[in-house]
């Protein structure tokens, strides 16, 4: 009998600040005993949920369990900063510019894109939390601005609109004189990444699909023509099974020394008081990337996607064993609260409410894993970055 042993559970470093700012969700719906399904979907992230939904939307009659180890978007789908970005964004090139003409995967990412946006629609998802607002890379120096230009050059040279920031614009639209220019795209979609996933899951759910929460994956194994998933809630009997549970496919013994678990590290302000936004000026929301894929990110967000904050993200560790340290995150909270600021000094002392890790899973290759494994048993995982759309691309 082929059976595949999980040698550990997913476990997250810091609060899921995103879903904490939002209000209380129903109670976790997890795996009751034993079911029987057409497909079974290990994980119910971007990937998990958009493999489900496409499923569906294939076959309305197919059964189909989602099973996933903690609450949605708690695990790596709820820690990113929401960026769904259509253009190359390559994190190993200088200046996100891709390998030669990026035209097949741009088009790829607008439909992973127009696909969200048909859920966001089926399911009336709130709009706030899948905003079609465009993002800015920002340059803090002469370098950075370099790597904006030569960026720009690419996008033209591709028909890709895109609009040079000077430091006045950087300033009206962030509050902030940090930044000497960005580079403004518009076909981002700004995501309250715990919402839309919330919301997806929610739809799911009345369209019939079981999506099990707080239920993780122990086992996986060969039964007759099918596979038989074992959880710590019972077992999950199904005739093919999806592996959309990102690094955690490692665990399983696949994509072994293939894969390196990287994690990113983000940290979110206090509720801004009314006083303090006044005295910071700039626009209620914005995305700000970095010119350098290195560099540190920044987001502003509003009441209705969970509060006045703004969310800082820097920094990135190699963890083999699949978990950073608390004192990792101690260390990144002093850096991040550095960070912001160096971008905001008139705001110094705001204490940063959430600090948390992430993970991000890149093959050595670059790329996914993504195809039939075993017979009948099929990986959507490692999308190398980019998360929140290669994932969507599941389908």
């Amino acid at each position: 009998m082929t059976a595949y042993a999980a040698s550990r559970t997913p476990r997250h470093k810091g609060p899921a600040a995103w879903s904490e700012i939002l209000p209380g969700q129903p109670a976790p719906v997890p795996l009751a005993s034993h079911t029987t399904v057409d497909v079974a979907i290990v994980g119910g992230g971007f990937a998990g949920l958009a493999a489900a939904r496409r499923l569906c939307q294939l076959d309305p009659t197919i059964r189909i369990a989602v099973i996933e180890a903690s609450r949605l978007a708690e695990g790596a789908s709820g820690r990113n900063l929401g960026f769904m970005i259509d253009l190359p964004h390559e994190l190993t090139s200088d200046d996100y510019a891709g390998h030669g003409d990026d035209r097949e995967m741009i088009a790829l990412n607008r439909y992973a894109i127009t696909f969200a946006q048909g859920a966001v629609e089926d399911f009336e998802i709130d709009r706030n939390f899948f905003e079609c607002s465009g993002k800015v890379n920002g340059a803090a120096s002469n370098a950075a601005d370099a790597l904006n230009r030569s960026y720009a050059e690419h996008l033209t040279s591709l028909g890709e609109p895109n609009e040079r920031l000077e430091s006045k614009a950087m300033f009206e639209l962030t509050g902030s004189r940090h930044y000497l220019s960005g580079l403004y795209t518009p076909g981002t979609v700004m995501l309250q990444p715990a919402g839309f996933v919330r919301g997806l899951g929610q739809g799911l759910r009345a369209s019939g699909v079981l999506v099990c929460e707080e239920t993780f994956v122990t086992a996986i194994s060969r039964q007759g023509r099918g596979w038989v998933v074992s959880t710590s809630r019972g077992r999950v009997t199904a005739g093919k099974v999806v592996m959309a549970n990102n690094g955690h496919l490692e665990s399983f013994g696949f994509a072994r020394n293939r894969l390196m678990h990287v994690f990113l590290y983000a940290s979110m302000t206090i509720e801004l008081p009314a006083e303090m936004m006044a005295t910071l000026g700039g626009k209620p929301r914005w995305g700000v990337t970095p010119s350098d894929p290195m560099g540190t990110t920044m987001r502003r967000i509003d009441t209705a996607l969970g509060g006045n904050r703004i969310v800082t993200r820097t920094c990135a560790t190699i963890e083999p064993n699949l978990e950073p340290t608390y004192a990792t995150l101690r260390r990144t909270a002093a850096i991040h609260a550095r960070k912001f600021a160096e971008r905001f000094p008139a705001m110094a002392d705001v204490g940063q409410e959430f600090t948390w890790a992430g993970h991000l899973c890149l093959t050595r290759n670059a790329v996914s894993v993504a195809r039939e494994i075993e017979p009948d048993l099929y990986a959507a995982a490692i999308c190398n970055g980019l998360g929140t759309t290669r994932s969507t691309l599941v389908d």
